[in-house]
């Protein structure tokens, strides 16, 4: 079986699971696992293990062990003794998941428990992660740590269901040892299940805790994410080692990761208090404490009143009910009041014939290394040295996610996460060589000693050069640059940094580089119906022509847009030429043309539009400022 989108996996340990299999039938013996045993080496790395842990499998811990008994559910998945909330949430996440589940545990009705050919069985199991741009089989034995003959980690409701406990091991494996689990991020666990992008969102920001409309677009964002299976999670930050799984007032637990579970404009009755407010609706968040218990008990808990002004049948819908099983709603006001941070992980859809969004994804790797590991922006000397990616929206805008990532350095004690990030540039719209220069800036994502770093962002037309680094220079490191766009945008590495050399004799190398930045027009002429023009530029250098985005409605347009072209002929001249966008025809509003003068420095030049397409020299109204660069040296600019 594949990947999730069909590629095989590869394998860890280069442990074949068809191979294990045959061979422990052949021999009759339950497997055990040589690279991860039941020691205390795989428990934990900076202590002894208690002599009470025991390892059982579950058949020695129960009589009629399954990996699943009902299907998976969030009620599956409680937590144990190790400090992994964020792993025990995302699990939770994902049990709700069907589609995303059968990825992670593959082919599950294989590898359940069988009472009807109880020689099938031999004590191991597969599970899938994917890691660094790949998806990875672990296999393991079913041999659990235990005390008393109670499982000490993850476990179900259910005595005698282990998916969960078992995916705990495997997941323990890939990172080294069940102790290397104790403290971790939500967003790795759920970008590990599903290959998605995860983005953790600050709900303390003063702009979304003061703002009406960005509470409504963080509710529309959250019901659609839910609507589209997207894993969810939350947490209250703390501010101190003694703030750590603290219980509030409310009964919510800090520093403790949440799962969360449902998402919903709930009808209420037109009786009642309520209906006093004239609210017919209420948004309310389901959410799960991996504990398996400690709810939320302020309005909208388990038995509260308020549940009286929803129907009886719409509550069986929602399935809410009365006990402290760690599952409770909770008003959408009050849960940004009372949680810190959001992680949504969108799972970019890769199937055609879908009514839902359908994002258009890159992957590349690259390295920081050497003189390539440079650093910030803040390191002027060394910045532009670190790999570059080209972004090109083609579009007059495009949505689009960012993502980099650094190899998960969990198993390996020696080592710790980089502070990464990445600042990106608006550059020349027709830029295709490396940046020897600092551009204005588009935006930068946090710099953070996480595995991984996300940012969202509407981008309009042109061209932006994507700089990703470590915070400090010389910080070595390979790493993945993930790109996702809703339109045909396009991202690539770029690594020339100036035109090739051609092989034809006849055809002549640059001598110099020119660049030519539009920076307004104004007093243009009206053209629309309405009065007004929407406005566009055309730079024309050397038979090479490049166009910049509409502005709609305006007679006096900025458009700060550049272009940059590598000359033959200095003595040619560019010409910028402004046209009115129209639903039936582009029509011509006049141009200006300009000499490119060698010396290095920048000329601003303002220069009245005329109209050389028709007869005579008739000027035109308006003008246009243009700033023009030219430098002897291909690499300057």
């Amino acid at each position: 079986m594949g990947g999730l989108f069909g590629t095989p996996p590869t394998r860890f340990g280069n442990q074949n699971y068809e191979d294990i299999c045959k061979a422990a039938k052949a021999n009759g013996i339950l497997w055990e696992d040589p690279l991860f045993p039941a020691e205390g080496k795989s428990l934990f790395h900076s202590k002894s293990a208690p002599e009470q842990i025991v390892w059982k499998r579950p058949k020695e811990i129960c009589e009629d062990p399954k990996l699943l008994v009902e299907g998976a559910d969030s009620g599956d998945v409680t937590q144990g003794q190790l400090g992994n909330c964020w792993f025990v949430a995302a699990s939770s996440s994902l049990a709700q998941q069907e589609e995303i589940f059968e990825k992670v545990i593959p082919k599950i009705q294989d590898q359940e428990w069988d009472k009807e050919n109880p020689d099938n069985y031999c004590g191991v199991f597969r599970f899938r992660f994917w890691r660094f741009g790949a998806w990875v089989e672990v296999v393991i034995d079913d041999r659990l740590p235990t005390v008393n003959g109670e499982l000490i980690y993850i476990h179900s409701q259910s005595k005698n269901e282990f998916w969960s406990a078992l995916l705990e091991k495997a997941y323990a494996k890939l990172s080294g040892c069940y102790e290397n689990l104790d403290g971790g991020n939500t967003a790795d666990a759920l970008t590990d299940f599903t290959a998605g992008v995860a983005q953790t969102l600050e709900l303390t920001d003063p702009k979304l805790q003061e703002g009406e409309q960005e509470k409504e677009d963080l509710w529309a964002e959250l019901r659609k994410a839910h609507h589209r299976n997207f894993l969810m999670s939350c947490s209250i930050k703390i501010k101190s080692a003694e703030e750590m799984e603290a219980k509030t007032e409310v009964g919510l637990v800090k520093g403790h990761a949440y799962g969360i579970t449902g998402v919903k404009d709930v009808k209420l009755s037109k009786h009642g208090v309520l209906s006093l407010f004239n609210r017919e609706k209420v948004k309310l968040v389901r959410l799960r404490n991996p504990w398996g218990e400690k709810e939320w008990n302020g309005p909208w808990s388990d038995g509260s009143d308020e549940w009286k002004k929803v129907s009886e049948s719409k509550r069986k819908e929602m399935g809410v009910t009365v006990k402290d099983d760690g599952e409770f709603w909770m008003p959408y006001d009050l849960f940004l009041k009372n949680f810190t941070n959001l992680v949504i992980c969108r799972m970019p859809n890769k199937k055609y014939l879908t009514l839902h969004r359908t994002w258009h994804e890159k992957t590349l790797h690259a390295d920081w290394k050497g003189p390539s590991a440079g650093g910030c922006v803040n390191n002027k000397e060394t910045f532009l040295k670190n790999p570059q990616f080209l972004v090109t929206i083609d579009d007059d805008e495009d949505d689009i996610m960012l993502q980099l990532t650094q190899p998960d350095v969990r198993a390996d004690q020696q080592q710790a996460n980089l502070t990464i990030g990445f600042h990106v540039m608006k550059v020349e719209a027709n830029r295709k060589y490396l940046l020897r220069s600092v551009k204005p800036k588009a935006f930068t994502s946090t710099f953070i000693n996480s595995r991984s770093v996300f940012e969202k962002q509407t981008l309009k037309r042109g061209r932006y050069i994507v700089v990703p680094s470590t915070f400090g220079p010389n910080e070595e490191s390979r790493f993945m640059m993930r790109f996702f766009c809703d339109g045909g945008s396009q991202f690539k590495q770029i690594e020339k940094s100036v035109p090739s050399k051609s092989s034809n004799p006849l055809k002549k190398y640059p001598c110099a580089v020119t660049s030519v930045q539009v920076l307004s027009a104004s007093n243009l002429e009206k053209q629309d119906l309405k009065g007004g023009a929407d406005p566009y530029v055309y730079i024309n250098c050397e038979g090479h022509k490049v166009r910049s985005e509409i502005k709609k409605d305006s007679l006096n347009p900025e458009w700060d847009f550049s272009a940059i072209f590598y000359r033959v002929n200095i003595n040619k001249p560019i010409i910028v030429e402004i046209w009115n966008h129209n639903l039936v025809k582009d029509t011509f509003m006049g141009q200006a043309i300009f000499m490119a003068q060698s010396g290095g420095e920048a000329k601003h030049h303002v220069a009245p539009l005329k109209d050389r397409g028709r007869k005579g020299q008739d000027p035109k109204q308006g003008n246009v400022s243009v700033v023009i660069t030219t430098k002897e040296s291909l690499e300057d600019l």
